[in-house]
């Protein structure tokens, strides 16, 4: 099993690591300074308190007759066409697209080729120290890695890539409409990073109480427009936002933010990103309007 990570930024490194613990044979795409990086340095990594040298091989260019069973894309939304063209003539079957994005996915295979996409989103976050990445996976209970088929069938090779997750230890879940679990991931995040930015100070804003009461009535809010938009949540426990009161919210919130799982893959990655953030915030409201108007 040949994996293709394209993209070595902290959620590719540490997919690529886990593919390589479990024996895959793993390369990765990246250039500039963290390809020379890692060419000098190789990929280090730490898990349970161990600093480890993933076993990857490192290219800067796929040519076309490159063939991998899997390409994973884990760039960044405003990459993905570039990505996409540049693998148009590579001839592997499979580019699992990590992404988060509302952009219809026909439009990818509009670039790169019908039914080669199976939309995803990883379940994870970090940070890189000094060249050495520090990473996790995100518990199973919050958000596992996510993916499925565009059309929302089972394939053999969602079984298949259910497999090198479960081989990896990477916690999964295959759902029917990744459209829609993109939708209400979104109704969740976007406020959140939205409360790292209008906070007095971002790296304490779970100790701002305006700050939580608003971003719970805006998750609220969120989740029972999509609802009366007719989305079906996914996961079914995203109905919890709209059903809890905005002050239980609140407090849950201020907890979730103080903890290290706040810090680790909320806040880094908010602070890290706010251009795409920011850029997903006005996706989301427009999408929004839009279902509202046509429901109406």
């Amino acid at each position: 099993m040949k994996i293709l990570i394209y993209g070595a930024g902290v959620i590719g490194c540490l997919y690529a690591a886990l593919f390589s613990e479990a024996g895959y044979d793993v390369t990765i795409y990246a250039r500039g300074t963290r390809l020379d990086s890692l060419r000098e340095n190789g990929l280090r990594y730490v898990r349970k308190n161990k600093t480890s040298t993933a076993k990857v091989k490192l290219v800067g260019e796929v040519r076309d007759n490159d063939c991998f069973d899997y390409i994973f894309l884990t760039v960044r939304e405003d990459q993905v066409h570039q990505a996409l063209k540049e693998l148009c003539g590579n001839s592997s079957p499979n580019i699992v697209t990590m992404v988060n994005t509302l952009e219809p996915y026909s439009n990818w295979e509009d670039i790169c080729g019908k039914g080669r996409i199976m939309p995803a989103f990883p379940g994870a976050g970090g940070s890189f120290k000094d060249g050495i990445l520090y990473a996790d996976l995100t518990p199973r209970i919050i958000q596992p890695t996510t993916f499925a088929e565009i059309n929302g069938e089972m394939s053999q090779r969602l079984h298949t890539l259910a497999e090198i997750f479960r081989r990896s230890k990477i916690p999964y879940q295959i759902v029917k409409d990744m459209h829609s679990w993109q939708l209400c991931h979104l109704a969740m995040v976007v406020p959140i990073a939205d409360a790292y930015y209008t906070a007095d100070h971002p790296e304490r804003a779970g100790r701002e109480k305006a700050v939580m009461r608003s971003t719970a009535q805006q998750m609220k809010h969120n989740f029972t427009r999509l609802h009366k938009s007719g989305v079906i949540l996914s996961p079914p426990k995203m109905h919890i936002f709209r059903l809890l009161p905005v002050w239980v919210l609140r407090i849950g919130l201020s907890m979730v933010f103080e903890s290290r799982f706040g810090n680790v893959f909320m806040y880094q990655h908010s602070m890290n990103a706010p251009e795409e953030m920011r850029c997903l915030h006005e996706q989301f409201y427009g999408w929004l309007a839009t279902a509202e108007i046509a429901a109406s």
